[in-house]
């Protein structure tokens, strides 16, 4: 790799950390003296890290990292990059670094799941009595996911309990197979479903952008791609076929394009194409179109003549809709 050339790091590992906030401070203190940018979430469970540098910079990280007896065996999930992948570097402290938000938490280190290698996962995806289960959020799901697996309905992963139990039907006498992005959100649900109950319960090591650079896997039985919280948004995984899975809020054609809503007071994640980012005026309702704290009327120093017309062009674009369905 040339230098110069810049990578992207994700990571996680549960451990005890004492003192979790003044571990915050000096790491966001070596971060920022190394010239890293990302997001770091440190607790007393562990790290939850994603950040991007140079060469040098990120192999200085990690050979940090791995000369504390606490993260010697720290796995580093490395992308190649073009240049950053954030705007600035956050390193905090919470409470818990994935959130279930339950009154007893689960510690994966105690329990957990079964671990799964990327090419045990995509063969055992393939038996009847498997159910494949998404663990991320809705927003995630519908960008890419495996074939066939299960989506459940929620925005926030601390909601996820909660929809097992009034699911559990889908999941009872079958084998779990659960799935994230990197792992961490796996490694403690998985714990969690099998104190509920749920004994034949196994997610994929190393997640999703793992498994996309198996040799063996190859991604396959995944469409569509991976959604990711950096400035990318989205990275491929299916090194066989690219199928698109994800659909435009406005039109329903393919897209794997998101935007936040303009509205500050929504931000929802919306798919759509540049065309209709600005037809619609990056809103994702016409509630959200008219709410006076709208960016996209700030942002593009519309006029009031210039809304009205924007709005009266979506009517027509509706009407020629309706007509021809």
């Amino acid at each position: 790799m040339e230098t110069g050339a810049y990578r992207i790091l994700l990571y996680y590992k549960y451990v005890h950390i004492e003192d979790p906030e003044t571990f915050a401070a000096e790491h966001l203190a070596f971060c920022k003296e190394l010239g890293l940018k990302g997001r770091i979430l440190i607790g007393e469970e562990g790290i939850n890290g994603t950040c991007s540098g140079t060469v040098e910079q990120t192999n200085a990280y990690m050979e940090m990292m791995h000369s504390d007896e606490r993260f010697k065996d720290l796995w580093f999930k490395i992308d190649e990059a073009d240049g950053h992948a954030f705007k600035k570097m956050h390193v905090r402290h919470r409470d818990e670094i994935v959130n279930l938000n339950l009154e007893d938490d689960i510690n994966p280190l105690e329990l957990t799941g079964e671990y799964l290698k990327p090419e045990e996962f995509f063969k055992q995806m393939q038996d009847e009595n498997t159910v494949v289960f998404d663990t991320r959020n809705d927003y995630e799901y519908d960008l890419g996911h495996f074939r066939g697996a299960i989506r459940p309905d929620i925005e926030n992963f601390r909601d996820l309990p909660e929809w097992v139990r009034d699911n559990k039907e889908l999941f009872e006498g079958k084998k779990v197979l659960a799935y994230c992005t990197g792992g961490i959100r796996c490694e403690k649900f998985t714990g969690w479903m099998k104190r509920e109950g749920f004994d034949d319960v196994a997610h994929l090591e190393g997640g999703i952008v793992t498994y996309g650079k198996d040799p063996v896997a190859k991604g396959q039985l995944w469409d569509g791609q991976c959604y990711v919280f950096d400035e990318r948004i989205a990275v491929p995984v299916n090194q066989v076929e690219h199928v698109i899975v994800g659909r435009d809020h406005f039109d329903g054609t393919p897209c794997e394009r998101y935007v936040n809503c303009a509205n500050p007071e929504c931000n929802a994640k919306i798919l759509c194409s540049e065309e209709n980012e600005h037809l619609y005026m990056r809103s994702c309702s016409d509630e959200c179109r008219v709410h006076p704290r709208n960016r996209y009327f700030t942002e593009n120093s519309l006029t009031v003549e210039e809304f009205d017309e924007r709005l009266a062009k979506i009517e027509e674009v509706r009407s020629e809709t309706a007509v021809t369905n």
